[in-house]
């Protein structure tokens, strides 16, 4: 299968073998996906982007399972975002903390807290074990415009990270990782909102969050930030 652009080379595209479902018991996944590469990867992956499609590595993928159609690309209109009582809640309990954005670099400071929010919150997921190299990997290993946000206390600890994609119309959420012993802070949820506010300062239009599966509850707290739309056979569409 290939999609050709104006003055562009075809991008080819493959179908991955099934996998058990990481989101839905007792179902499989399988995705499509094709190989972002060359001067043009940063315009290939915006136009993906647009079509419901996620970025890891080199590769950018969509879900293609067969008679499942539960994985909803999902993106929050920033220019429209206005927080309900506990996402302000959460934005002032972390007005101490300290946002910059750094080049996709991978650290040995970022690996820790890495490896803390995995033991914390995702022991027994696919991530488990990575090693530092595989996090240098997943954080640099990228052809697009990719960005790393720290986010410190007052004390200059490390305290989130949010990977990031940016392209032509917006910030996608690559993958976030925090302390999990400070849950009153709510952390995964304020780095959204901080994007949010940072894609709005930037003139651009929409933070892309990946997909939002009905009745998962890893996915649940997506709907919380609204207005959000949702990719499907009718295009982007607002679901909440």
């Amino acid at each position: 299968m290939a999609v050709q652009q104006s003055r562009s080379q075809p991008l080819s595209f493959l179908v991955t073998t099934d996998m058990p479902c990481p989101y839905l018991p007792d179902r499989m996944e399988r995705k499509l996906v094709t190989r972002l590469a060359g001067p043009e990867a940063a315009k290939h992956f915006h136009l993906l982007s647009r079509a419901g499609f996620r970025r890891s590595h080199s590769i950018a993928y969509r879900p293609a399972c067969i008679g499942c159609q539960a994985c909803v690309p999902v993106r929050v209109v920033a220019r429209d975002f206005n927080p309900g009582r506990s996402l302000r809640r959460i934005e002032g309990r972390n007005a101490d903390l300290t946002a910059s954005i750094q080049p996709a670099r991978g650290t040995a400071e970022q690996y820790q807290l890495f490896q803390y929010y995995l033991d914390g919150r995702h022991g027994d997921g696919e991530m488990a074990g990575m090693s530092l190299a595989d996090y240098r990997s997943m954080v640099e290993d990228t052809p697009v415009d990719t960005r790393l946000v720290e986010f410190r206390d007052d004390l200059g600890r490390l305290v989130a990270c949010v990977l990031t994609d940016w392209s032509e119309d917006g910030i996608s959420a690559v993958y976030s990782f925090f302390d999990p012993r400070q849950p009153p802070r709510s952390l995964g949820s304020y780095m959204i909102v901080w994007l949010l506010r940072e894609t709005a300062r930037n003139a651009l239009p929409y933070v892309y969050l990946g997909y939002w599966v009905g009745g998962s509850r890893k996915m649940g707290y997506k709907t919380r930030f609204r207005p959000i739309e949702g990719f499907g056979p009718q295009g982007w569409q607002r679901i909440a």
